[in-house]
């Protein structure tokens, strides 16, 4: 075979190779297109003021909206940050510098295996160990769930990042003198800031549309309620909710806040991509 001949026939394969990549592609982005599309016209109808500020209308009646389970959302995910962000990332960049000790091998496997837990199992431990020990469903209960998700998805981004920091920037740090806890904190921590917080806001995106733990921990609330020990209503909860109702302004609802949760996910996952594009911002 001739070098021209074999150079035809790598641009062949090449063009063959991205035109597959290119339909597996549309094939991916297609159905969540049709998905936020279905969400925008079924949703879209229902949302008014009266959906951001209202508490939810009696059985069977028309109007109310969702105020309480918005703010029931900030609330949980917000608690399970506070509780859950220190942990996962002390014990992430713990596994970067030190974690080929046996330790740090038992907690990379921990952390893998939580990741695959499903959520509704992380429900039932929390309810057995959380809300059977306070005698009731709470706030405190769905933030501590959530935060038990949260874990091993913050360990291990923050394992990575910390990582892809270049091993000059920690000699450099050696050099001038610090102390091995000083240059991660000092030197490591800010080189990797951007991909932890990327890792972070991802987590956090996820855990805002979990429903299956809220069942058994927050239970749902149909007034307002910020105090830990009492249960609490959530976007999740809701959907779950009004989705299974038999009445059709619940069912327009649900619609409305699966957009209005949908809408958070992704301007969450846009500022991730901005910050995935400025890593040393």
């Amino acid at each position: 075979m001739t070098t021209i001949a074999l150079h035809r026939r790598r641009i062949l394969f090449s063009r063959l190779m991205l035109t597959l990549t290119g339909i597996a592609a549309f094939v991916v982005v297609v159905p969540l297109l049709l998905i936020f599309y279905y969400l925008v016209t079924a949703g879209a109808q229902a949302l008014n003021l009266d959906f951001f500020t209202q508490l939810p209308a009696p059985a069977g009646e028309a109007g109310g909206g969702m105020a309480n389970a918005l703010l029931g959302t900030f609330l949980l995910v917000f608690y399970a940050g506070l509780m859950g962000i220190p942990i996962a990332v002390g014990a992430g960049v713990y596994l970067a510098e030190a974690g080929n000790t046996k330790l740090g091998t038992f907690v990379r496997f921990i952390a893998d295996v939580m990741n695959g837990t499903p959520s509704i199992v992380t429900g039932i431990f929390v309810w057995a160990w959380v809300v059977l020990m306070m005698g009731r469903f709470s706030l405190l209960a769905g933030s501590v769930a959530l935060a038990v998700m949260l874990l091993p998805m913050v360990t291990r981004t923050t394992e990575e990042m910390v990582r892809l920091v270049p091993r000059e920037l920690k000699e450099g740090g050696m050099a001038l003198g610090f102390t091995r806890w000083r240059t991660t904190l000092g030197v490591v921590l800010p080189a990797a800031r951007s991909g932890i917080l990327t890792g972070i806001l991802v987590a956090l995106a996820r855990i805002a549309g979990e429903t299956a733990p809220l069942l058994f921990t927050a239970f749902g609330n149909p007034f307002w309620e910020w105090r830990l020990n009492e249960p609490i209503s959530a976007l999740p909860l809701l959907i779950y909710q009004y989705a299974i109702s038999p009445y059709d302004d619940w069912h327009r609802q649900a619609w409305a806040a699966a957009l209005v949760l949908i809408g958070l996910v992704l301007a969450i996952s846009l500022v991730a991509r901005f910050l995935i594009r400025n890593p040393y911002r």
